[in-house]
């Protein structure tokens, strides 16, 4: 029998590549979209590479749906193999300029709700001994960047809440990884770009700084080499693999970064990265000074 996979937040983006991936490589695909419009999406790529993905109804802030998703695959295919935590929100601008609201909503998501859906899926792994969980978190999630204070908050939080559950359910036959993509471009850069209401203040003391900042983050996404695919391969790997790792740093932007903080003086590290962003954001010849 196939092995059964649920990925979460598919309409779009990662979510949407790496179920179709998986369903071509024998796995059976239960890709989950929030909004019921995303179902014709995801069953057109499927059709497009000649695979076929079951698509379910699937708001992880809702518990009623989540419970009706674990239901749906344990009566479908007897078993939940893999769950790919790929469902999640941003939120750009400086946290000054951010409402509790915004943030709360953020964490709600990307933390409660990842949770939520991990918490259903357990027990059923535990009792089969076996199961893969891959959280796709962002190398945001190792080192912080200035205008996305918030969102690297929360996808340290995911970090800290993957690496400790992976130590809790290896011994049941579990395993946990994370997947830590570098800049990819995706819809979350266009249609599901997420800008705090302060952040579009032109009164904000950040504004200039802020606005600075996106474009400077568009031209990285511009020219960055890596693609969706490379995602859902890492994941792949984290099915398959025997032994699956506990990180898969995704993009060669990723790996250099994370090896430069790992082997730089921190203090060098700090003035080179964190220092260099600062200056390109503030220069007065390029955006002027902050009120």
């Amino acid at each position: 029998m196939k092995k059964s996979v649920l990925v979460t937040g598919t309409s779009t983006g990662l979510g949407l590549e790496t179920a179709v991936h998986l369903a071509e490589k024998g796995y059976e695909v239960y890709a989950s979209v929030r909004d019921p419009n995303g179902q014709a999406a995801v069953e057109e790529a499927a059709a497009r590479r000649n695979v076929q993905v079951n698509v379910l109804k699937l708001d992880i802030r809702k518990q009623e749906d989540i419970d009706n998703a674990v239901t749906t695959i344990l009566k479908r295919s007897g078993a939940i193999y893999g769950l790919v935590n790929n469902a999640g929100i941003g939120l750009r601008g400086y946290f000054e300029d951010l409402s509790d609201a915004e943030i709360r909503e953020l964490f709600n998501v990307n933390i409660f709700a990842t949770m939520a859906v991990t918490r259903a899926v357990l027990p059923h792994m535990r009792q089969a001994g076996e199961g893969r969980i891959a959280i796709i978190t962002s190398v945001g999630g190792l080192i912080s960047s200035l205008a996305v204070s918030a969102y690297c908050a929360s996808k340290f939080a995911q970090e800290g809440f993957g690496e400790g559950l992976a130590q809790e359910v290896r011994p049941l036959g579990i395993h946990v990884s994370l997947i830590e993509p570098a800049i990819i471009e995706t819809e979350r850069w266009s249609i599901h770009r997420r800008v705090a209401q302060g952040a579009r203040n032109p009164d904000s003391v950040y504004y200039k700084w802020f606005h600075r900042a996106e474009r400077l983050a568009d031209q990285l996404v511009e020219t960055s080499q890596t693609r969706p695919i490379d995602v859902a391969r890492a994941v792949h790997r984290v099915m398959a693999a025997r032994r699956p790792r506990l990180r898969y740093l995704v993009g060669g932007r990723a790996s250099l970064i994370v090896a430069m903080r790992r082997f730089l003086p921190a203090s060098l590290f700090e003035r080179l990265y964190f220092g260099n962003a600062i200056r390109r954001v503030t220069a007065p010849d390029e955006v002027g000074s902050a009120h």
